[in-house]
């Protein structure tokens, strides 16, 4: 394997260990036996935990953006809102790490505030402002439609996270329901 792919291994691995355990309970040993490579060479890769962890939570954004340009190509108002949603709706119920990490990303930023360590958050917030930015155009360029279609979001992340199970989620019509009618 070619360090390239050597490191897109180690950041698929992240994903996964830092969903389950989160960024101050997963040590790189568990990554690095997850990818089959010794904890030295993880560290010839990145350099240190922190921009490990930045990269999985990078590529968690960059999956999400896509599954939404996807979804949203050639539509615009509602039947884009409608696909994204849907979209987004089969990817954390298919790929729940996604899901976790996401989870993990906001509860790593938010003790890293409160430690005082506000460069953490840079990254992430570069990351979300790009799907902010994405999903605003998808969506006319209309702030209170991102707005709302974000707050509907992190409301089905909370739910999942709780583990409502997926039949008792109202997701599909849920979002519409709860939109304010034109």
């Amino acid at each position: 394997m070619s360090a390239e792919e050597r490191r897109e291994s180690v950041i698929r691995a992240a994903i996964i260990e830092f969903a389950r355990g989160g960024y101050s309970a997963t040590s790189t040993e568990v990554i690095a036996k997850r990818v089959g490579v010794s904890q030295p060479y993880l560290f010839r890769l990145f350099p240190n935990k922190q921009a490990m962890f930045l990269a999985a939570v990078e590529r968690c954004f960059a999956d999400t953006r896509k599954v939404f340009a996807e979804a949203a190509e050639g539509l615009k108002g509602d039947a884009a809102v409608t696909a994204m949603a849907a979209a987004y709706q089969r990817l954390i119920v298919d790929d729940p790490e996604k899901l976790q990490m996401q989870m993990q990303t906001y509860a790593a930023v938010a003790s890293a505030r409160a430690a005082g360590d506000h460069e953490f958050g840079e990254t992430v917030r570069a990351a979300w402002a790009e799907m902010w930015g994405d999903v605003h155009l998808a969506l006319g360029a209309d702030v209170e439609e991102t707005t709302t279609f974000f707050a509907y979001g992190m409301l089905i992340n909370t739910l999942a996270s709780l583990g409502f199970p997926a039949e008792h989620r109202v997701w599909s019509g849920f979002y519409d329901a709860a939109r304010p009618i034109a």
